[in-house]
């Protein structure tokens, strides 16, 4: 279809789609936008639509396929809440808080248990990588490093119990 055809076709059909998606949205604002996204795409199509083709019939379809899509979409709008946000985010926090208290926790180890848990757990090194540049042996790296976990939980654990005492 030539640009001409398009002029001379399509366009006459704004205000039959206009009607139509007036009729759809009861009246709604968004029926102009459903018009106009239609316009658009049957503009990026027209280089492949012949006049011989029933593009009434294509139009209306676009318009209604339109509006179902975007009525699925504010349903999926609408089940999220903002409350779902604000939950997300409370998460969030709740989670930096929880890293920010185990860097504390942390922080007060002893010196050679705070250096193997974060080579290990914090800044990913290998067993095999600490042994070499701390000198630790296998059985040495293992019990430093079980007992850093468990004081860390422990500590954890005993902070958090506090912290419920107090509500």
């Amino acid at each position: 279809m030539t640009t001409e055809d398009f002029y001379h076709i399509i366009l006459p059909l704004r205000d039959d789609l206009l009607r139509y998606a007036l009729k759809l949205t009861s009246g709604s604002p968004d029926a102009d936008d459903l018009v106009q996204e239609t316009m658009l795409r049957l503009w990026d199509m027209h280089p492949r639509l012949g006049s011989g083709d029933n593009l009434r019939a294509l139009a209306v379809t676009m318009v209604r396929n339109r509006f179902y899509d975007s009525q699925r979409h504010s349903q999926h709008s609408r089940a999220l809440t903002p409350a779902d946000d604000r939950a997300v985010d409370d998460r969030r926090a709740e989670q930096r808080d929880e890293v920010r208290l185990i860097h504390i926790i942390v922080d007060h180890l002893p010196p050679l248990q705070q250096r193997l848990f974060r080579m290990k757990e914090i800044e990913g090194y290998t067993a095999e990588e600490i042994m070499a540049i701390t000198g630790c042996s296998p059985d040495a790296l293992r019990k430093n490093l079980s007992r850093a976990r468990m004081k860390i939980r422990q500590e954890y654990i005993n902070i958090m119990q506090q912290g419920d005492s107090r509500k």
